[in-house]
């Protein structure tokens, strides 16, 4: 929570073009996931603990807590895009620090640094439980700028 009074704060257009495609993400939908924090080089999401996402044992799914990270780094290098390009996970690595419980989890994705071709950033998921964070994942990822390429419009999903 301290590094998000340092971020400064993305444009109301970044944020909302950053929104308008989040809510183009089919996946995050069907997980139930909603992005909570947007700033310049960091976004946070937040997905609920709920049956549909959790694995046998009653935490939540691995596959889950990976998806929202990659959305959270992708959406923070998003933030810092050169006009006319989008973002691609190149690669991204993730190491399971204990498992994801609690009300929610939340991943954070921090841009570490962005180049004219490249970004790195840092991924972090917590569980969440009762305003407590635990750190249950890390990793890192690399993102590549591309040229923007129409999104899909809602009725061709």
């Amino acid at each position: 929570m301290e590094d998000q009074m340092r971020q400064p704060q993305a444009s109301p257009e970044v944020r909302a073009r950053i929104q308008a495609s989040f809510d183009r993400q089919g996946l995050m939908r069907h997980l139930g996931a909603r992005i909570v924090h947007i700033a310049a080089g960091c976004v946070r999401i937040v997905l609920p603990s709920r049956p549909e996402v959790t694995q046998q044992h009653g935490y939540v799914h691995a596959g889950a807590s990976s998806a929202i990270a990659d959305s959270a780094g992708g959406y923070a290098a998003f933030t810092l895009a050169p006009e006319n390009t989008s973002v691609l996970t190149v690669e991204y690595k993730i190491n399971l620090l204990a498992p994801a419980e609690g009300d929610h989890i939340e991943a954070v994705g921090t841009v570490l640094r962005s180049g004219r071709t490249l970004a790195v950033c840092q991924l972090e998921v917590f569980g969440v439980q009762d305003g407590h964070r635990s750190l249950v994942a890390t990793g890192q990822q690399t993102l590549m700028f591309v040229k923007e390429r129409a999104e899909q419009p809602d009725d061709q999903r």
